[in-house]
């Protein structure tokens, strides 16, 4: 297993490069203003688009608590500095569950 795991960083050497630049970079979400494309509530939404699709609506109780809620580490947001390592580590939480996500998917559809 760490075998296969070290080539396949060695493989793929750039696009790991690529993605550490980005988790590194993903704190300049905190200068932005307003909200993310696509993370709007439901109230931003009806705002946004005019209407909240039916199922969205049916399902938009059934996960309320984030382990990271608005990518900060609970009681630990007030500087900026501890803001940008929340965005860090939701960076790098995100990227390392789609990765064995796809790992294995992958693996399942080799064997």
């Amino acid at each position: 297993m760490i075998g296969g795991l070290a080539s396949m960083f060695k493989s793929f050497r750039k696009l790991w490069l690529v993605l550490g630049v980005l988790i590194v970079l993903s704190p300049l979400g905190l200068i932005a203003t307003g909200t993310a494309f696509g993370e709007w509530g439901l109230d931003e939404l009806m705002e946004e688009v005019g209407f909240i699709p039916a199922g969205l609506e049916k399902l938009a109780d059934f996960w309320t608590r984030s382990p990271l809620p608005d990518y900060a580490i609970p009681g630990l947001d007030a500087t900026l500095v501890q803001s940008a390592g929340g965005y860090i580590l939701s960076a790098v939480v995100g990227a390392a569950l789609v990765i064995a996500i796809l790992s294995l998917l992958a693996k399942i559809v080799k064997d």
